[in-house]
């Protein structure tokens, strides 16, 4: 399964992989590795990342800019970025790395919706010191219950997650199902190839209900609306669950669709009164 995910992700060496049963573990189990620290977050964003430092007692920001995280000894960075879809080069991510690895500090990059995007715009396949890459198994191959993630970094804190997990950290149909699919170059190429499609075609249907579309990766769309509440539980009574956010009430997160049947119900549901 390591060598699976290090040829999947560009990766040199598997010993710098560790597997887990889902990003959401490490995002867990990442917290409770570091001393107490000051953790400033690039934001808005997956608000897990926030719950959990906050959980084990380090003291956490959510910043707007990069710029702002200079006094912070772990940055964390979900790049794209969930909901917005904003993408951080990865020039910049290796400053703020070097920048943290002088004083002993850490860079988390979430790469969790990054399999769909070109290859440039991932730091897995050479993460500079100081620097932990998640990705995740689940978001791009449609297999959510399946339970399984990993973190990218140097070999001797690869081998720490590892230990922090133990010898049984994913099940045995994970490792075989998920190395096969890491596996399928054919089958990443033609559903990226779909989802660009896809994308566009829901930007439409947003902007036909009077949504404005902020952005988002080939995975999901960010739409806001005015009425994003009252859409929302309009969605839900047609059996259409979207994703809204508390600190932005005009905001809804939507899921591509996943044939024509499913596109006709959000399409119907939309305009419906």
């Amino acid at each position: 399964m390591l060598a699976a995910a290090a040829t999947r992700y560009r990766v040199p060496n598997s010993g710098m992989i560790a597997a887990a049963s889902g990003t959401q573990a490490l995002i867990q189990l990442l917290p409770r590795l570091c001393p107490k620290s000051h953790v400033e977050i690039l934001g808005p964003t997956y608000e897990e990342h926030e719950a959990c430092w906050t959980r084990q007692g380090h003291r956490v920001s959510v910043v707007n800019d990069l710029d702002e995280s200079d006094s912070a000894d772990v940055v964390i960075v979900v790049n794209p970025n969930n909901p917005t879809g904003r993408v951080i080069p990865v020039s910049v991510l290796r400053t703020v790395a070097t920048t943290l690895a002088r004083k002993n500090g850490l860079l988390i990059v979430d790469e969790a919706f990054i399999d769909v995007l070109p290859e440039m715009a991932s730091i897995a396949s050479d993460p500079p010191p100081a620097t932990i890459v998640l990705r995740s198994f689940g978001k791009t191959y449609g297999l959510a219950g399946l339970r399984l993630g990993f973190a990218i970094a140097e070999v001797s804190l690869a081998k720490r997650i590892r230990a922090e997990f133990g010898p049984w950290a994913v099940s045995g149909p994970a490792l075989r199902i998920g190395k096969a699919a890491l596996c399928d170059t054919y089958w990443l190429a033609e559903t990226t190839a779909r989802l660009e499609s896809d994308q566009q075609r829901l930007d439409a249907v947003l902007e036909a209900a009077d949504f404005t579309v902020l952005g988002g990766t080939p995975l999901f769309r960010l739409g806001r609306h005015f009425e994003a509440t009252k859409l929302a539980e309009r969605l839900g009574h047609h059996g259409i669950h979207v994703r809204s956010f508390p600190r932005e009430p005009q905001w809804l997160r939507f899921g591509l669709p996943g044939d024509k049947l499913a596109w006709d119900r959000l399409s119907a549901a939309l305009l419906s009164e």
